[in-house]
């Protein structure tokens, strides 16, 4: 593609595209492509990688200036291109030349970046939201865990809807979407998230994954209108969850990186009476209120509650454990079958009165369960202190060991019978 490259260069200088070998096309070769509206090949060029819309310019006349108006910008790797720094200055002329043309889409997902290419990753994400993009991608890979830092200030929009971000470092009101009304979806991985307080009246998916905090306090997270909300392996203190009255699904995994465990644990329980309590178990003075998650999102249908061993944050919301007045289907890990009495299991089952269908994981994430039993009611006859609407409670684990046989056991006394699968 020399060639191509050439003429990219030549249109990006202002002058025509080369001219030599054209042909005149023949019956056979019939541009049906071309032939399209330009309103629909502006929407084609959005899904190519934004130097290969470009070199469309060279196809034809009519084509000269279509990528000028594509629907979308997609600033990916390609060639010998993995950087910020190869492709700065590329960038810098795709968006002086196309102007403040609207966008539908904006993807950058490269390898590479240092400090110095910060002023350019923010100068483009706000030119992006100038042009009214509605979904902005900001994928950034590295070796070890370095974040682009993005300014503090927050994003101003009435067209975003979906935000997706990876690899960068989120500080100041950068998360304060009060001025995006129209953001819907929001997804953060692997990201450094170094604010006080996310918040959005009108979000309504969230997902915070494999993302950290510096921070000595916990990042509060306001988000009224959420439907489906994911926390996966957090580093750092637990984010502290307000209201979420519409929620409806949950995925909540608490990580071996989260700080936020008991230094005191041991022998599978938590600070006792008889235990000097460690500051974890204690409580922090920068929660004004009972719960940091189970408060929040108690009013889901559909929850999945997984930690592992020596983890506080549940064993603490248990202690004001609010009613799950709305939930059908929960999946538990380990975590909750251990300790005296199974207190957590017993805990949330008497607070799940409209519950049918329970699973216990016994494994963890990376195993897959050799053994799954399925137990219902034995009879007609419904115990008190679990839902009467439970109809089936699986468990799956590798081997059957005392903890296997003593959960059993407990569950018989609620007159659930298992068989083997």
């Amino acid at each position: 593609m020399p060639a191509a490259r050439a003429d990219v260069r030549r249109v990006f200088d202002g002058m025509p595209p080369s001219k030599k070998d054209k042909k005149a096309p023949t019956a056979a070769a019939v541009d049906r492509i071309g032939a399209l509206p330009d309103e629909i090949l502006h929407h084609l060029l959005s899904f190519l990688p934004a130097q290969e819309a470009v070199r469309t310019c060279v196809l034809a006349r009519r084509w000269r200036h279509l990528w000028k108006f594509a629907t979308g910008l997609r600033i990916v790797e390609f060639e010998d291109a993995r950087s910020v720094q190869d492709v700065r200055k590329f960038v810098d002329h795709l968006l002086i030349l196309r102007g403040h043309v609207g966008l539908n889409t904006f993807e950058l997902e490269l390898s590479g970046f240092s400090e110095d290419d910060v002023p350019y990753l923010n100068l483009w994400t706000r030119l992006a939201v100038l042009c009214n993009v509605r979904a902005l991608t900001l994928h950034l890979y590295h070796i070890e865990f370095l974040c682009a830092k993005l300014d503090g200030l927050p994003l101003v929009s009435q067209h975003l809807r979906t935000l997706d971000l990876r690899g960068v470092s989120l500080q100041g009101s950068f998360l304060d979407f009060s001025r995006c009304p129209a953001l819907e979806d929001l997804k953060m991985r692997h990201c450094q998230i170094d604010v006080d307080k996310m918040s959005s009246l009108s979000l309504k998916r969230l997902s915070i994954i494999f993302c950290r905090s510096a921070l000595d306090h916990r990042v509060s997270v306001s988000a009224p209108c959420l439907v489906s909300f994911t926390l996966d392996s957090f580093a750092g203190r637990t984010p502290l969850l307000e209201s979420m009255p519409t929620l409806e699904i949950a995925y909540v995994e608490l990580g071996r990186a989260c700080s936020d465990f008991c230094h005191n644990y041991i022998n599978r329980g938590f600070c006792g009476a008889n235990v000097a309590p460690c500051v974890n178990c204690l409580g922090y003075s920068d929660e004004s209120r009972n719960t940091v998650l189970l408060g929040a999102i108690c009013n889901a249908k559909h929850l999945e509650l997984i930690s592992p061993l020596g983890m506080m944050i549940f064993a603490r919301d248990l202690k004001s454990c609010p009613i799950f007045n709305k939930l059908s289907t929960l999946l538990l890990n380990a975590y909750w079958c251990v300790g005296p009495e199974f207190h957590a299991l017993t805990c949330i089952l008497k607070h799940t009165p409209v519950l049918e269908k329970l699973t216990l994981q016994l494994v963890s994430e990376e195993q897959v369960h050799k053994v799954e039993m399925k137990g219902s009611y034995s009879s007609t006859e419904r115990p008190t202190g679990i839902s009467e609407h439970l109809k089936l409670v699986s468990v799956k684990y590798n081997v059957v060991d005392d903890r296997i046989l003593q959960l059993l056991k407990f569950m018989c006394t609620f007159n659930i019978r298992f068989s083997f699968e």
